[in-house]
């Protein structure tokens, strides 16, 4: 396997990308677009996923979002709905020009944040060949719900003045990504410190804050709504136990799914990514890709 630096254009900036190449004869291959969570790079857990895929026979491409590691655009962190699905869709432009990959059989991977917006993004797109959504990220209200109202009182106050008073000062008012319960961050849970912390140490270039206006957008956001209109089959994966992304409004999802295949895990949200639980989650999406992705 050969895993390689690239790049692509989105939005008027550079993404960065790696690219893996399945060892073995050139031919057409299936290719996996991968993009990771909220505030997260692709150096948090990506290349684990990334290299099994490609063990298996599949190229990969795995991204930074624009303003994240070491992707272009300013100002640095800055979390945009539109501007992270505008990414998506330059990826996978961007993949189908690659030689020795076959146009029809891409898929989609995406991660807690990555998985709302895989699932948003494939509508748009009626030759995508596959899913995989991983703990997504499905409704925006139940996520901001599961938070509780201090954690909630508090990043809706950052939030808004950053919205407010950032312009006029500026800069952005930032939030920590990460924090304990009750607290003024944007994913605030007992799990979340240890869980996002460990991938965080994975990466030289995470850092902590964002611009606190996107706690606004993201509680309006409901990836959940587009899972209907998607015509390729999609792998959920759930957490059951899940602080972050709540298992509920993703099992609604899949029902309202044309083609889903679900599977369970009696888990937090971040266990998924570590130890016993991702060889669970890989061998199971490895399944599925290369039974769906199959020329």
């Amino acid at each position: 396997m050969e895993r390689v630096e690239v790049g692509f254009p989105s939005g008027g900036e550079q993404c960065a990308g790696w690219l893996y190449l399945p060892d073995g004869p050139p031919r057409p291959r299936a290719l996996v677009v991968m993009g990771h969570g909220l505030g997260a790079d692709r150096e948090m857990g990506l290349d684990r996923y990334a290299r099994r895929f490609a063990a298996a026979g599949m190229a990969v491409l795995a991204f930074d979002y624009r303003h994240f590691g070491a992707s272009g655009g300013e100002p640095r962190q800055l979390i945009h709905i539109g501007r992270q699905r505008e990414d998506w869709h330059a990826a996978i432009a961007y993949a189908r020009t690659l030689r020795g990959i076959d146009a029809t059989r891409i898929a989609l991977w995406g991660s807690s944040f990555g998985g709302g917006h895989a699932l948003s993004v494939a509508p748009d797109d009626h030759y995508i060949a596959a899913v995989v959504a991983q703990c997504p990220f499905t409704s925006g209200w139940s996520s901001a719900m599961a938070k509780g109202p201090i954690s909630l009182t508090r990043t809706g106050t950052l939030a808004l003045t950053d919205l407010l008073i950032g312009p006029i000062i500026r800069r952005p008012i930032t939030a920590r990504l990460a924090g304990k319960k009750h607290s003024a961050a944007l994913m605030s849970a007992a799990d979340v410190p240890e869980g996002f912390g460990r991938l965080a140490e994975e990466s030289t270039q995470y850092r902590p804050k964002v611009p606190a206006r996107v706690g606004l957008s993201t509680l309006f956001d409901a990836p959940a709504r587009h899972t209907k209109d998607i015509k390729a089959p999609v792998f959920y994966a759930i957490c059951d136990n899940d602080s972050v992304a709540p298992a509920g409004p993703t099992r609604k999802a899949a029902e309202r799914t044309k083609h889903a295949v679900v599977k369970q895990y009696p888990i937090g949200h971040f266990e998924i990514y570590f130890d016993e639980w991702f060889e669970k989650a890989v061998h199971d999406q490895i399944e599925f890709l290369t039974a769906v992705l199959r020329p």
